[in-house]
Protein backbone atom coordinates (compact mmCIF):
# COMPACT_ATOMS: atom_id res chain seq x y z
CA UNK A 1 0.00 0.00 0.00
CA UNK A 2 1.14 3.97 -0.88
CA UNK A 3 1.66 5.56 2.84
CA UNK A 4 0.92 9.45 2.79
CA UNK A 5 1.40 11.89 5.30
CA UNK A 6 -1.69 15.00 5.41
CA UNK A 7 -0.58 18.18 7.55
CA UNK A 8 -3.73 20.37 8.52
CA UNK A 9 -3.09 23.74 10.09
CA UNK A 10 -4.44 25.71 12.34
CA UNK A 11 -7.48 27.18 10.84
CA UNK A 12 -8.03 24.36 9.06
CA UNK A 13 -9.13 22.59 12.40
CA UNK A 14 -10.17 26.20 13.99
CA UNK A 15 -13.05 24.18 15.47
CA UNK A 16 -15.34 20.63 15.43
CA UNK A 17 -16.80 21.42 11.92
CA UNK A 18 -13.35 22.04 10.66
CA UNK A 19 -12.01 19.35 12.40
CA UNK A 20 -15.39 17.13 10.53
CA UNK A 21 -13.75 18.39 7.21
CA UNK A 22 -10.25 17.40 7.63
CA UNK A 23 -11.61 13.75 9.18
CA UNK A 24 -13.65 13.82 5.26
CA UNK A 25 -10.10 14.55 3.65
CA UNK A 26 -8.58 11.87 5.86
CA UNK A 27 -11.11 9.22 5.04
CA UNK A 28 -11.04 9.90 1.15
CA UNK A 29 -7.02 9.08 1.04
CA UNK A 30 -7.98 5.93 3.34
CA UNK A 31 -10.76 4.72 0.84
CA UNK A 32 -8.40 4.94 -2.37
CA UNK A 33 -5.75 3.04 -0.86
CA UNK A 34 -3.34 4.77 1.13
CA UNK A 35 -2.05 4.11 5.15
CA UNK A 36 -2.23 8.02 6.30
CA UNK A 37 -0.49 9.77 8.93
CA UNK A 38 -2.31 12.62 9.90
CA UNK A 39 -0.04 15.78 11.45
CA UNK A 40 -1.94 18.37 13.26
CA UNK A 41 -1.37 22.05 14.45
CA UNK A 42 -3.54 23.71 17.62
CA UNK A 43 -6.68 25.08 16.64
CA UNK A 44 -5.87 28.95 15.41
CA UNK A 45 -5.36 31.70 17.98
CA UNK A 46 -4.63 28.84 20.80
CA UNK A 47 -0.64 28.69 20.97
CA UNK A 48 -0.66 32.55 20.74
CA UNK A 49 -3.05 32.58 23.90
CA UNK A 50 -1.23 29.85 25.14
CA UNK A 51 2.13 31.95 25.07
CA UNK A 52 0.35 34.94 26.68
CA UNK A 53 -0.32 32.99 29.83
CA UNK A 54 3.46 32.02 29.72
CA UNK A 55 3.97 35.66 29.69
CA UNK A 56 1.34 36.45 32.14
CA UNK A 57 2.40 34.07 34.35
CA UNK A 58 6.52 34.88 34.65
CA UNK A 59 8.51 37.54 32.81
CA UNK A 60 11.18 35.22 32.98
CA UNK A 61 9.85 31.82 32.85
CA UNK A 62 11.80 28.72 32.42
CA UNK A 63 11.73 27.49 28.64
CA UNK A 64 10.91 24.00 29.59
CA UNK A 65 8.15 24.58 31.10
CA UNK A 66 6.98 27.16 28.24
CA UNK A 67 7.43 24.25 26.14
CA UNK A 68 5.76 21.74 28.35
CA UNK A 69 2.37 24.74 27.89
CA UNK A 70 2.82 25.55 24.70
CA UNK A 71 2.81 21.78 23.42
CA UNK A 72 -0.54 21.22 24.58
CA UNK A 73 -2.43 22.86 21.99
CA UNK A 74 -1.45 20.50 19.14
CA UNK A 75 -2.22 17.26 21.57
CA UNK A 76 -5.44 18.36 22.09
CA UNK A 77 -6.26 19.06 18.13
CA UNK A 78 -4.86 15.52 17.94
CA UNK A 79 -6.86 13.83 20.17
CA UNK A 80 -10.31 15.48 18.99
CA UNK A 81 -9.53 14.51 15.39
CA UNK A 82 -8.81 11.10 16.49
CA UNK A 83 -12.41 11.06 18.30
CA UNK A 84 -14.01 12.34 14.85
CA UNK A 85 -12.73 9.91 12.69
CA UNK A 86 -13.85 6.87 14.88
CA UNK A 87 -17.07 8.06 14.93
CA UNK A 88 -17.18 7.94 11.30
CA UNK A 89 -15.90 4.37 11.65
CA UNK A 90 -12.25 4.97 10.77
CA UNK A 91 -9.63 3.23 12.85
CA UNK A 92 -7.45 6.08 14.78
CA UNK A 93 -4.89 6.55 17.38
CA UNK A 94 -3.86 10.00 18.90
CA UNK A 95 -0.16 10.11 19.31
CA UNK A 96 2.47 12.82 21.02
CA UNK A 97 5.55 13.65 19.95
CA UNK A 98 7.37 11.71 23.09
CA UNK A 99 5.28 8.51 22.35
CA UNK A 100 6.48 7.85 18.86
CA UNK A 101 9.28 9.49 19.75
CA UNK A 102 10.69 12.17 17.69
CA UNK A 103 14.12 13.06 19.23
CA UNK A 104 14.83 16.36 19.41
CA UNK A 105 18.09 18.52 20.26
CA UNK A 106 17.62 20.47 23.64
CA UNK A 107 17.04 24.08 22.08
CA UNK A 108 13.22 24.68 23.90
CA UNK A 109 11.17 26.75 21.64
CA UNK A 110 13.39 26.13 18.12
CA UNK A 111 14.54 22.35 18.48
CA UNK A 112 15.74 20.73 15.74
CA UNK A 113 14.60 17.05 14.73
CA UNK A 114 17.34 14.44 15.72
CA UNK A 115 15.56 10.99 14.79
CA UNK A 116 12.21 9.79 14.82
CA UNK A 117 11.74 5.88 15.38
CA UNK A 118 8.25 4.89 13.41
CA UNK A 119 8.15 1.63 13.71
CA UNK A 120 4.62 2.09 15.98
CA UNK A 121 2.91 4.40 13.72
CA UNK A 122 4.07 1.63 10.54
CA UNK A 123 2.97 -1.46 13.02
CA UNK A 124 -0.48 0.43 13.38
CA UNK A 125 -0.58 0.57 9.72
CA UNK A 126 -0.13 -3.22 9.54
CA UNK A 127 -1.95 -4.54 12.02
CA UNK A 128 -4.81 -2.49 12.60
CA UNK A 129 -5.29 0.15 9.15
CA UNK A 130 -5.12 2.45 11.80
CA UNK A 131 -4.74 6.60 11.15
CA UNK A 132 -2.36 8.23 13.23
CA UNK A 133 -3.30 11.54 14.27
CA UNK A 134 0.16 13.22 15.40
CA UNK A 135 0.50 16.21 17.33
CA UNK A 136 3.03 18.38 15.48
CA UNK A 137 5.32 20.95 16.40
CA UNK A 138 6.76 19.03 19.17
CA UNK A 139 9.33 16.19 20.26
CA UNK A 140 10.92 15.27 23.12
CA UNK A 141 15.00 15.58 23.95
CA UNK A 142 16.09 12.02 25.59
CA UNK A 143 18.32 12.92 27.87
CA UNK A 144 16.51 15.20 30.02
CA UNK A 145 13.17 13.30 29.33
CA UNK A 146 11.31 16.64 28.26
CA UNK A 147 9.09 18.07 25.81
CA UNK A 148 10.28 20.35 23.21
CA UNK A 149 9.13 22.57 20.27
CA UNK A 150 10.34 23.34 17.31
CA UNK A 151 9.30 26.95 16.54
CA UNK A 152 6.68 28.78 15.04
CA UNK A 153 5.29 26.77 11.73
CA UNK A 154 7.29 23.84 13.06
CA UNK A 155 3.89 21.44 12.34
CA UNK A 156 5.02 22.02 8.83
CA UNK A 157 8.23 20.12 9.96
CA UNK A 158 7.29 17.24 12.16
CA UNK A 159 4.96 16.21 8.54
CA UNK A 160 8.11 16.07 6.36
CA UNK A 161 10.00 14.20 9.21
CA UNK A 162 7.29 12.23 9.72
CA UNK A 163 6.90 11.51 5.58
CA UNK A 164 10.64 10.44 5.49
CA UNK A 165 10.72 8.41 8.81
CA UNK A 166 7.34 6.09 7.00
CA UNK A 167 8.71 6.59 3.69
CA UNK A 168 5.98 8.67 2.52
CA UNK A 169 4.97 8.35 -1.31
CA UNK A 170 4.40 12.04 -0.72
CA UNK A 171 3.65 14.76 2.02
CA UNK A 172 0.31 16.97 1.19
CA UNK A 173 0.44 20.02 3.34
CA UNK A 174 -3.38 21.72 3.81
CA UNK A 175 -3.55 25.00 4.39
CA UNK A 176 -5.79 27.94 4.16
CA UNK A 177 -4.42 28.53 0.40
CA UNK A 178 -4.39 26.23 -2.49
CA UNK A 179 -1.09 26.34 -3.39
CA UNK A 180 1.67 28.41 -3.82
CA UNK A 181 1.59 31.60 -6.52
CA UNK A 182 4.14 33.72 -8.18
CA UNK A 183 3.26 36.38 -5.45
CA UNK A 184 0.58 37.27 -3.08
CA UNK A 185 -2.75 37.21 -4.81
CA UNK A 186 -3.93 40.41 -2.59
CA UNK A 187 -1.09 42.76 -3.76
CA UNK A 188 -1.31 41.06 -7.26
CA UNK A 189 -4.84 40.00 -8.08
CA UNK A 190 -3.29 38.30 -11.91
CA UNK A 191 -1.01 36.17 -9.76
CA UNK A 192 -0.78 32.50 -10.51
CA UNK A 193 -0.77 29.50 -8.84
CA UNK A 194 2.25 27.29 -9.68
CA UNK A 195 1.61 23.54 -10.47
CA UNK A 196 5.26 22.69 -9.40
CA UNK A 197 7.80 24.53 -7.83
CA UNK A 198 11.18 22.85 -7.34
CA UNK A 199 13.00 22.74 -3.55
CA UNK A 200 15.16 25.18 -4.22
CA UNK A 201 12.88 28.41 -5.46
CA UNK A 202 10.70 27.08 -2.56
CA UNK A 203 13.20 27.28 0.11
CA UNK A 204 14.15 30.66 -1.35
CA UNK A 205 10.21 32.14 -1.25
CA UNK A 206 9.84 30.54 2.30
CA UNK A 207 12.99 32.45 3.61
CA UNK A 208 12.56 35.68 1.65
CA UNK A 209 8.72 36.25 3.22
CA UNK A 210 6.50 33.80 1.61
CA UNK A 211 4.49 32.22 4.88
CA UNK A 212 3.36 29.39 2.81
CA UNK A 213 5.52 26.54 3.95
CA UNK A 214 8.12 27.13 7.11
CA UNK A 215 11.94 27.33 5.88
CA UNK A 216 12.81 23.80 7.82
CA UNK A 217 10.29 22.07 6.18
CA UNK A 218 11.24 22.76 2.74
CA UNK A 219 15.13 22.41 3.72
CA UNK A 220 14.05 18.95 5.44
CA UNK A 221 11.86 17.83 2.29
CA UNK A 222 14.52 19.07 -0.21
CA UNK A 223 17.11 16.96 1.92
CA UNK A 224 14.88 13.80 2.01
CA UNK A 225 13.58 13.85 -1.47
CA UNK A 226 10.10 14.35 0.18
CA UNK A 227 7.54 15.03 -2.30
CA UNK A 228 5.56 17.91 -1.14
CA UNK A 229 1.59 19.03 -2.10
CA UNK A 230 0.17 22.49 -0.41
CA UNK A 231 -3.21 22.03 -0.47
CA UNK A 232 -6.16 23.84 0.64
CA UNK A 233 -8.22 21.93 3.27
CA UNK A 234 -11.44 24.10 2.47
CA UNK A 235 -11.65 22.05 -0.91
CA UNK A 236 -14.36 19.75 -1.35
CA UNK A 237 -13.45 16.70 0.21
CA UNK A 238 -14.78 14.45 -2.50
CA UNK A 239 -13.07 16.85 -5.32
CA UNK A 240 -10.45 18.34 -4.33
CA UNK A 241 -8.01 20.61 -6.08
CA UNK A 242 -4.07 19.78 -7.15
CA UNK A 243 -2.76 22.17 -5.28
CA UNK A 244 1.29 23.02 -5.94
CA UNK A 245 3.90 20.15 -6.01
CA UNK A 246 7.29 20.83 -4.28
CA UNK A 247 9.78 18.50 -6.31
CA UNK A 248 13.49 18.26 -8.03
CA UNK A 249 14.21 20.58 -10.60
CA UNK A 250 14.57 17.72 -12.69
CA UNK A 251 10.28 16.91 -12.64
CA UNK A 252 9.76 20.46 -14.16
CA UNK A 253 9.87 20.36 -17.89
CA UNK A 254 9.03 23.58 -18.74
CA UNK A 255 11.32 26.22 -16.27
CA UNK A 256 10.28 29.92 -16.16
CA UNK A 257 13.55 32.52 -15.75
CA UNK A 258 12.06 33.88 -12.62
CA UNK A 259 8.64 31.58 -10.81
CA UNK A 260 7.66 34.01 -8.38
CA UNK A 261 7.86 37.51 -6.16
CA UNK A 262 8.83 37.50 -2.53
CA UNK A 263 8.90 40.49 -0.30
CA UNK A 264 9.56 40.99 3.34
CA UNK A 265 8.08 43.37 5.45
CA UNK A 266 10.52 42.01 8.47
CA UNK A 267 13.53 44.04 7.98
CA UNK A 268 15.24 47.33 9.47
CA UNK A 269 18.56 48.97 8.23
CA UNK A 270 21.33 49.84 10.05
CA UNK A 271 23.88 52.20 8.41
CA UNK A 272 27.68 52.49 11.11
CA UNK A 273 28.92 55.73 8.87
CA UNK A 274 33.30 56.42 8.67
CA UNK A 275 33.98 53.46 10.58
CA UNK A 276 38.10 53.04 10.46
CA UNK A 277 38.79 50.66 7.98
CA UNK A 278 41.36 48.47 8.66
CA UNK A 279 41.70 44.29 8.99
CA UNK A 280 38.88 42.48 11.44
CA UNK A 281 36.81 45.37 11.52
CA UNK A 282 33.72 42.91 10.09
CA UNK A 283 34.11 40.85 12.63
CA UNK A 284 34.03 43.43 15.12
CA UNK A 285 30.59 43.89 13.99
CA UNK A 286 29.33 40.73 13.10
CA UNK A 287 30.00 38.34 15.61
CA UNK A 288 28.96 40.27 18.48
CA UNK A 289 25.73 40.23 16.43
CA UNK A 290 26.08 36.42 15.93
CA UNK A 291 26.73 35.75 19.41
CA UNK A 292 24.13 37.61 20.34
CA UNK A 293 21.62 35.24 17.67
CA UNK A 294 21.23 38.05 15.41
CA UNK A 295 20.98 37.30 12.01
CA UNK A 296 22.32 39.87 9.42
CA UNK A 297 20.97 39.58 5.97
CA UNK A 298 21.79 42.19 3.38
CA UNK A 299 25.45 43.55 3.93
CA UNK A 300 26.96 46.73 1.84
CA UNK A 301 30.52 48.18 2.30
CA UNK A 302 31.53 51.61 0.73
CA UNK A 303 35.01 52.28 1.57
CA UNK A 304 36.58 55.94 0.38
CA UNK A 305 39.77 55.41 -1.46
CA UNK A 306 42.41 57.82 0.89
CA UNK A 307 39.97 58.31 3.91
CA UNK A 308 41.03 55.13 5.88
CA UNK A 309 37.31 54.94 6.79
CA UNK A 310 34.02 53.00 5.15
CA UNK A 311 30.50 52.92 5.45
CA UNK A 312 28.84 49.50 6.16
CA UNK A 313 25.16 49.04 5.23
CA UNK A 314 23.67 45.90 6.36
CA UNK A 315 19.47 44.86 7.70
CA UNK A 316 18.19 43.14 10.77
CA UNK A 317 14.81 41.63 11.67
CA UNK A 318 12.53 43.99 13.36
CA UNK A 319 12.60 42.08 16.29
CA UNK A 320 16.46 42.59 16.92
CA UNK A 321 16.64 46.32 15.43
CA UNK A 322 16.57 48.06 18.84
CA UNK A 323 18.82 44.83 20.42
CA UNK A 324 21.68 45.20 17.28
CA UNK A 325 21.94 49.03 17.45
CA UNK A 326 22.46 48.57 21.54
CA UNK A 327 25.36 46.01 21.08
CA UNK A 328 26.89 48.46 18.11
CA UNK A 329 26.82 51.53 20.29
CA UNK A 330 28.47 49.75 23.38
CA UNK A 331 30.74 48.19 20.87
CA UNK A 332 31.53 51.75 19.60
CA UNK A 333 34.86 52.78 21.24
CA UNK A 334 36.05 49.18 19.71
CA UNK A 335 35.04 48.94 16.48
CA UNK A 336 35.76 52.89 15.75
CA UNK A 337 32.61 54.33 13.81
CA UNK A 338 31.34 57.63 13.68
CA UNK A 339 27.92 56.95 13.80
CA UNK A 340 24.83 54.49 13.44
CA UNK A 341 21.43 55.73 11.21
CA UNK A 342 18.68 53.00 11.24
CA UNK A 343 15.88 52.65 9.36
CA UNK A 344 12.44 50.49 9.86
CA UNK A 345 10.06 51.74 7.40
CA UNK A 346 12.17 49.24 4.76
CA UNK A 347 11.11 46.24 2.96
CA UNK A 348 12.88 43.65 0.70
CA UNK A 349 11.39 42.68 -2.30
CA UNK A 350 12.94 39.93 -4.47
CA UNK A 351 12.68 37.63 -7.71
CA UNK A 352 13.37 33.73 -7.75
CA UNK A 353 13.98 31.73 -10.16
CA UNK A 354 16.47 28.71 -11.31
CA UNK A 355 15.96 29.51 -14.43
CA UNK A 356 18.59 32.97 -13.52
CA UNK A 357 20.76 30.18 -13.63
CA UNK A 358 21.15 30.18 -17.63
CA UNK A 359 20.33 33.91 -18.35
CA UNK A 360 21.57 37.09 -18.31
CA UNK A 361 20.59 40.35 -16.91
CA UNK A 362 17.36 39.22 -15.03
CA UNK A 363 18.52 41.83 -12.36
CA UNK A 364 19.49 44.67 -14.57
CA UNK A 365 15.95 44.51 -16.12
CA UNK A 366 14.35 44.77 -12.54
CA UNK A 367 16.85 47.86 -11.89
CA UNK A 368 15.62 49.53 -15.11
CA UNK A 369 12.55 49.26 -14.64
CA UNK A 370 12.05 50.04 -10.58
CA UNK A 371 13.87 53.42 -11.73
CA UNK A 372 11.22 54.31 -13.95
CA UNK A 373 8.80 53.88 -11.51
CA UNK A 374 11.04 56.40 -8.98
CA UNK A 375 11.73 53.57 -7.26
CA UNK A 376 15.33 54.17 -5.28
CA UNK A 377 16.99 50.70 -3.89
CA UNK A 378 19.05 51.25 -1.01
CA UNK A 379 20.65 48.13 -0.90
CA UNK A 380 21.01 44.53 -3.69
CA UNK A 381 22.47 41.04 -2.58
CA UNK A 382 22.19 38.31 -5.30
CA UNK A 383 22.53 34.57 -5.39
CA UNK A 384 22.52 31.83 -8.23
CA UNK A 385 18.94 31.75 -8.23
CA UNK A 386 17.67 34.75 -6.82
CA UNK A 387 18.46 38.48 -6.26
CA UNK A 388 16.91 41.10 -3.52
CA UNK A 389 16.73 44.27 -3.56
CA UNK A 390 15.72 46.86 -0.44
CA UNK A 391 13.42 49.87 -0.89
CA UNK A 392 11.38 51.86 1.05
CA UNK A 393 8.33 50.44 2.39
CA UNK A 394 5.95 52.97 0.97
CA UNK A 395 6.81 51.42 -2.93
CA UNK A 396 6.24 47.97 -1.62
CA UNK A 397 3.44 47.36 -3.82
CA UNK A 398 4.26 49.25 -6.77
CA UNK A 399 7.26 47.13 -6.72
CA UNK A 400 5.83 44.14 -6.34
CA UNK A 401 3.53 44.54 -9.63
CA UNK A 402 6.21 45.89 -11.71
CA UNK A 403 8.70 42.94 -11.23
CA UNK A 404 5.05 40.78 -11.54
CA UNK A 405 4.42 42.15 -14.60
CA UNK A 406 7.99 42.86 -16.08
CA UNK A 407 8.99 39.06 -15.86
CA UNK A 408 5.44 37.85 -17.67
CA UNK A 409 3.83 36.17 -14.21
CA UNK A 410 0.66 37.91 -15.36
CA UNK A 411 0.70 35.44 -17.85
CA UNK A 412 2.33 32.51 -16.58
Amino acid sequence: MSRLVMKFGGTSVANIERIRNVARHVERERKSGADVAVVVSAMSGKTNELVGWCAEASRLYDPREYDCVVASGEQITAGLLAIVLQDMGVPARSWQGWQIPILTSQSHGSARIAHINADAIIEGFASRGEVAVVAGFQGLHKESGRITTLGRGGSDTSAVAVAAAIGADRCDIYTDVDGVYTTDPRIVPKAKRLDRIAFEEMLEMASLGAKVLQVRSVELAMAHKVKTYVRSSFDDPLDPKAGTLICDEEDILEQQVVTGIAFSKDEAQITLRKVVDHPGVAAAIFMPLAEANINVDMIIQVASENSGVTDMTFTVSTADFERAKSILHKLQPQIGFESLNGAMEVVKISAIGVGMRSHAGVAAMAFKALAEKGINIRAITTSEIKFSVLIEAAYTELAVRTLHTLYGLDKA
